[in-house]
């Protein structure tokens, strides 16, 4: 019996000490051993695009996930996305971010002004990617260094990108006298940058078409216009409702014969001729860094609006070729870009 209680005994001291140790241990580790056991913050992102979500299946969605994973935030882990595109239907826009209002989300990234505006006027963080035009001009925030309010993000260059796709325009036809240009106007963001835009034609000399359209059957008068009064080359200012219609633009262009300007190169993988624009692997990687300073305590108000630094000149040769078009070889060296 003794013996037993000795065994107990030692039994005991041992798993006290093995306890006094883990006191030990704990007040050395601290706060350490405390952050181990508690379950780490899920951040919650949404983002809405005028017209398809920027989701994992989209080139754009997975630089936007690549470039936070590189700041530490990972699906499933303690980042929460909701990808979702409105897919050129204002209402649903506005339904979209009502919903994400709810969520309680922590940042948005906009693709678009009208998201943008809808943004604003709930007053959630949000971080533009593209597409949203002039944020000072279009009201959305009070000036690049200090938006001054929800917003923050990289906006629009359209006069200096003007001036260049009309000069690529003019290098491939040096005849070229008159311009369509086509654009959403019921979006103030895009008619400010049409605008912009034929500034800058009318002062190198170009006249200026200007076919602005409302909705998916407005594309019917334009190509109308254009038959009645040829232009001698096209440009397309980018947004939802242009986006979704520009196979019409490709095949009429085609038809026509008529060299066309876009805005961002994915459109000249998808058969337009040419574009020059804003690289947008550069530009959603710094949203990404936008949205880690906001997840981290930064007010947008304090983010000021950066301009993307890298811009690349897509060629399509196929396109090229089947409108009869000669590619001068300087022009070629030019391009970032060669589709053939």
């Amino acid at each position: 019996m003794d013996t037993i209680y000795r065994l107990q005994l030692r039994g005991h001291n041992v798993h006290r000490r093995a306890f006094v140790r883990l006191l030990a241990g704990s007040a050395i580790a601290g706060p350490c051993v405390v952050l181990a056991q508690q379950p780490s913050r899920i951040y919650r992102l949404s983002s809405l695009s005028t017209a398809g979500p920027l989701n994992e299946a989209n080139p754009n969605g997975k630089i936007l996930l690549a470039a936070l994973a590189q700041r530490g935030y990972a699906l499933g882990r303690n980042l929460s996305y909701d990808a979702r595109g409105a897919m050129g239907d204002a209402a649903k826009v506005r339904e979209h971010m009502a919903e994400f209002k709810a969520a309680n989300v922590d940042v948005v990234v906009a693709v678009g002004y009208p998201v943008a505006v809808a943004a604003k006027a709930l007053q959630i963080p949000t971080v533009i990617a593209w597409g949203a035009g002039d944020p000072v001009a279009t009201g959305l925030i009070d000036g690049l260094a200090r938006p001054g309010g929800s917003i923050t993000g990289v906006s629009d260059v359209a006069t200096t990108l003007t001036t260049k796709r009309l000069s690529l325009l003019k290098e491939l036809g040096p005849t070229i006298r008159r311009v369509a240009m086509l654009w959403n106007k019921d979006d103030l963001g895009m008619t400010l940058r049409y605008e912009a835009s034929a500034k800058v034609a009318q002062a190198v000399g170009i006249m200026v078409q200007p076919l602005g359209v409302r909705e998916p059957n407005d594309f019917d008068e334009a190509f109308g216009a254009m038959n009645r009064e040829p232009p001698d080359a096209i440009l397309m200012v980018n947004d939802a409702l242009t986006a979704l219609n520009r196979k019409r633009i490709f095949d009429f262009a085609m038809e026509r014969r008529l060299p066309a300007m876009y805005e961002y190169s994915f459109l000249v993988r998808d058969g337009g001729l040419m574009s020059y624009g804003p690289d947008l692997k550069e530009t959603v990687e710094r949203a990404a860094a936008m949205v880690d300073r906001i997840f981290q305590g930064v007010r947008p108000a304090e983010l000021p609006f950066e301009e993307p630094t890298h811009y690349r000149f897509a060629l399509n040769l196929k396109t090229a070729k089947a409108i009869g078009l000669t590619i001068p070889q300087f022009v070629l060296a030019l391009a970032d870009e060669v589709i053939e």
